[in-house]
């Protein structure tokens, strides 16, 4: 159930019963629980428009509400709020519904589903994966969770950067000055100490440029040579990437970078000239949008750095491939809307993208999802390479994680040796993840190992071991199978219905997130659910009390152990049953 989106219903009907006329009820949860449940504001904004007073609006509405066998109390405060509380017996009997509905836990789908491609990750082939990759990857892999789980038909899709300019340098660069035996050996490393050597070398010598400019063209025309180099290059990358994602608990559904598009691009080009969207500018060939008449946004129609989809050399860009990858989308997946996870600063890109796409007349939704950066406890953007200029590559800083969460649980937990082996990599993992999609995704966050990796306050390990308590309470209740607890709920204790009001609204929650592409909305809600349950321990103890009471407040916990296990999974979380 979306209660809030229920009780928006529920509203407008008193409203239109009352006054005679719609009108948004402008619902929201009451700030403080002494004056209910939730609030209605929309006598206000009526009374102005019918030059009332809002109280005098406010009553009718709120007589109206009381109509309803949901409704306990509603009563008109301050200049002409009404504030509702939720009859218990009511309140408890949703609860109900949602204990039994083991597949959802109460979240409605979505009313119209759609086909959406979430775009994430995408490192670039022949180099590691670094802490710059870790935003895009691990916020990606949760929205498709989030839009799946809603009921969307969601492809994610890695579009990996593995064809360009690059390529020659490390053609070239393999043949000056690569070792076979370390290829074989360590295939990322080696190929990434040759990108450097090659990518040094080629600033100051002309003539090397031009050579990985030749093997570059060479690839490109389909050279054999050149092309058996390349895929190695890829499949290299490919295993190495797999390793970081098999550890993230993450997959793709496909995995179509620039390179599968590359026939597609000189039909780009026929099709923007053939609609007149582009010119030539010093060789190249550039869309200037402060030059269409049919360009709507006035920022834009403004810019006069244009995009440019083929370089003086005939040579196309990423700008080019993102126009024939939208195509493909439409064309093959029969997409309805893409969504593109990458950092906020490719911000200007994706809106001249989008506007290309839409002057073309391509019949899908584009979002750019964008993301702050991270920042290192010095509260400076965190760097990607140490002191000694070394790549610091995520696969390291996951190493880190795992070893400072097998540490404090060994300082701060009575867990037996084989337990803390077992969770290290799920608190570890999980702390990183959490971290990062706790915070707002349009902001910077501060990275900070010793503030993540706590069981205290709003960190990850805090939230799984809540879930573990709760499951060891059901153990000693005798209940081993939290999908077989069906005890019948009653609210009677404010601990009890401050509970059940949190469960409640996990359902907006879900869709509030899904919808704006904001997983600190589930972390919110699961943080604020952990510390309600923490108050309902300390006041209605559960294996203590007797008979109906006790059958009241396992169901409780077993529902809200449900929904914790719930929320993390749908951040790509575990939650441990034992901790």
């Amino acid at each position: 159930m979306r209660i809030e989106q229920w009780l928006d219903g529920v509203a407008r009907a008193a409203i239109a019963e009352a006054i005679g006329e719609e009108a948004p009820p402008v619902v929201r949860p009451t700030q403080d629980p002494k004056h209910g449940d939730y609030q209605l504001n929309g006598a206000l904004p009526l009374a102005k428009r019918q030059k009332k007073n809002p109280r005098e609006l406010a009553t009718p509405i709120a007589e109206a509400l009381l109509k309803h066998e949901a409704i306990a109390s509603a009563e008109v405060a301050g200049p002409g709020f009404v504030n509702l509380r939720f009859d218990d017996a009511w309140l408890a009997a949703r609860l109900q519904e949602m204990l039994a509905d083991h597949a959802r836990d109460g979240v409605p789908a979505v009313e119209k589903a759609e086909k959406i491609v979430v775009d994430f990750s995408s490192p670039n082939i022949a180099k590691q994966m670094h802490v710059g990759h870790l935003r895009s990857t691990i916020i990606g892999a949760a929205i498709v969770a989030m839009l799946r789980f809603v009921g969307h038909e969601v492809i994610g899709d890695n579009h990996i950067g593995d064809w360009g300019t690059q390529f020659g340098l490390l053609i070239v660069g393999m043949r000056t000055f690569g070792d076979e035996k370390a290829l074989a050996a360590s295939p990322i490393e080696e190929l990434e100490r040759v990108y450097k050597l090659a990518s040094d070398r080629a600033e100051g010598d002309e003539d090397f440029r031009n050579e990985a400019r030749a093997e570059l063209a060479k690839l490109q025309s389909g050279d054999t040579e050149n092309r058996a180099m390349w895929e190695t290059m890829v499949a290299a990358t490919r295993e190495s990437l797999d390793v970081i994602y098999d550890r993230l608990g993450i997959s793709f559904d496909a995995w179509l970078g620039e390179s599968a598009y590359e026939a597609a691009l000189p039909g780009v080009i026929d099709r923007l000239i053939d609609e007149k969207l582009v010119r030539e500018d010093e060789g190249a060939l550039c869309v200037f949008f402060n030059e269409l008449d049919a360009v709507e946004d006035k920022k834009l129609k403004k810019q006069k750095n244009p995009f440019i989809v083929r370089k003086k050399d005939g040579a196309f860009l990423y700008s080019t491939t993102d126009i024939a990858t939208v195509m493909h989308r439409i064309r093959e997946f029969d997409a309805d809307r893409a969504v593109y996870v990458v950092d906020a600063r490719q911000g200007l890109h994706f809106k001249q993208l989008f506007e290309v796409c839409r002057l073309l007349g391509l019949e899908i939704a584009l979002e750019h999802v964008g993301f702050g950066v991270v920042l290192g406890p010095d509260g400076k953007p965190m760097r990607t390479r140490d002191v000694n200029n070394r790549v610091i590559t995520l696969a390291s800083l996951l190493d880190e994680s795992e070893e400072r969460a097998e540490k404090l649980m060994r300082e701060e937990t009575e867990l037996d040796e084989a337990l803390i082996t077992e969770l290290k990599s799920v608190v570890g993992l999980g702390a990183v993840k959490y971290a990062d999609l706790s915070s707002n995704r349009t902001s910077d966050y501060q990275f900070d190992f010793d503030k993540m990796i706590s069981f205290k306050g709003n960190c990850c390990p805090y939230l799984q071991y809540a879930h573990a308590r709760c499951l060891s309470i059901l153990r000693k209740a005798g209940e081993e199978d939290v999908s077989k607890v069906t005890g019948r709920i009653v609210i009677a204790e404010p601990a009890e219905r401050t509970l059940a009001l949190r469960l409640m609204r996990f359902g907006d929650v879900v869709h509030a997130a899904a919808g704006g592409y904001h997983p600190h909305l589930i972390c919110d809600h699961v943080y604020a659910l952990a510390r309600d349950l923490s108050a309902f321990y300390e006041h209605c103890p559960v294996l203590k009390s007797e008979d109906a009471v006790r059958e009241s407040r396992l169901a409780l916990t077993a529902l809200t152990a449900r929904q914790i296990a719930r929320g993390l999974g749908l951040l790509g979380i575990t939650a441990p049953e034992r901790m």
